[in-house]
């Protein structure tokens, strides 16, 4: 059995896992500031680092927590990440990260699904701050200030709303980074977490091109973005490729090709993101012997990602009954990856508002 299939059938044990925990709410030390940051690191560049050292230097007594995305190591996007969540969390531990906790399943939900998961992580966290970067554009300074008031700011289609004094914002739609914002901001005014004064807005640096480091660690050849990453990053990401545990891009085919092919309509309808419209047409045009064949069964969807979205969730066909259940509980453990020392982890333990607290490694090995 290949690496990935083993990090995606032992993931899929973690999930089952946690879908039968139930959260231990506790009382929290609020003596202890806690920075909580949302970040792929995939891989951690200078702009994550700008962002961390930003709320670092603002917070310097804080505590650092970096809430890295987990199961099944498939991006917001469905793709595959450069690296393992337990590696990320290493090099943000090396660049100044306190404590590293895994995020929710990214790949086999929906941008809501997951932007709910997360704000309820940081409400579990009972976070003080949360550094953001955003891209400065035309209307985005008077959306940061109203989310900063606490207002509930939410992404509809084509226009951002302030359903706090019920007007509108700006017409049109905002970039990836910039939506993310207004995703919290809705979400968090869901579960009911004031974020009023919470954001920490960090304008985002240039130089750095997600395209080119990509490039680079599929090519081995760093000598073009050795001024876009950490030292650190670039030590691991040589390390890694040198040990062949690079897992970007590459996907348990067999269960893919075997979930399309033999699951029947009721079942594919069944998961998460699918309707009857699309597991009738991966119906319709099966079998497949390839993965490109079964793209092009994919209709298109909402997002230009979700084709890869349907592969991530056919390589580990949860039904989307169970992700509502997930969600509902979530988090129900609080899984440590990463932490600076012992002093920092008994801090963080104090602080949180979930007793369930487990360390990544003692996760796995049962």
């Amino acid at each position: 059995m290949s690496q990935v299939s083993n990090i995606l059938k032992r993931d899929m044990e973690l999930f089952f896992n946690d879908l039968d925990e139930n959260p231990k709410i506790s009382g929290n030390d609020p003596d202890v500031n806690l920075v909580a940051d949302f970040t792929e690191y995939n891989p951690l560049h200078n702009g994550h680092f700008h962002c961390m050292k930003t709320a670092k230097h603002m917070f310097p007594s804080s505590l650092f927590v970096a809430i890295v995305p987990g199961l099944f190591e498939r991006s917001g996007r469905g793709i595959p990440y450069i690296l393992p969540r337990q590696i990320r969390a290493e090099i943000a531990i090396s660049v100044g990260a306190d404590i590293v906790v895994e995020g929710p399943p990214m790949g086999i939900m929906g941008s809501g699904q997951y932007s709910l998961c997360l704000c309820k992580m940081f409400k579990a966290l009972n976070t003080d701050y949360i550094p953001r970067g955003y891209k400065p554009v035309e209307g985005m300074d008077e959306i940061l200030k109203r989310i900063n008031m606490g207002h509930h700011v939410a992404p509809k289609p084509y226009k951002i709303v302030d359903k706090t004094a019920g007007d509108i914002i700006l017409k049109g739609k905002l970039e990836e980074d910039n939506y993310v914002i207004t995703s919290f901001s809705n979400s968090l005014s869901k579960i009911g977490f004031d974020f009023k004064d919470k954001f920490i807005f960090v304008e985002r640096i240039g130089g750095v091109s997600g395209t080119l480091i990509r490039e680079s660690i599929m090519n081995n050849n760093f000598d073009e973005v050795m001024d876009m990453m950490p030292s650190k990053t670039i030590e691991v990401l040589k390390r890694e490729i040198e040990n062949d545990a690079i897992i970007y891009g590459i996907r348990d085919v067999v269960t893919i090709l075997s979930t399309a092919n033999d699951y029947s309509l009721e079942e594919l309808s069944a998961l998460n993101l699918f309707n009857d419209k699309l597991a009738n047409n991966i119906i319709e045009n099966r079998p497949f012997s390839s993965i490109d064949e079964l793209e092009k069964a994919i209709l298109h969807g909402f997002s230009s990602h979700f084709r890869q979205r349907v592969l991530s969730i056919l390589e580990n066909p949860v039904p989307k009954k169970l992700i509502s259940q997930y969600i509902d509980n979530y988090p129900s453990v609080i899984r440590v990856l990463g932490y600076k020392n012992d002093e920092c982890l008994e801090k963080f333990k104090k602080k949180v508002n979930n007793e369930n607290i487990s360390l990544f490694n003692d996760s796995i090995k049962h």
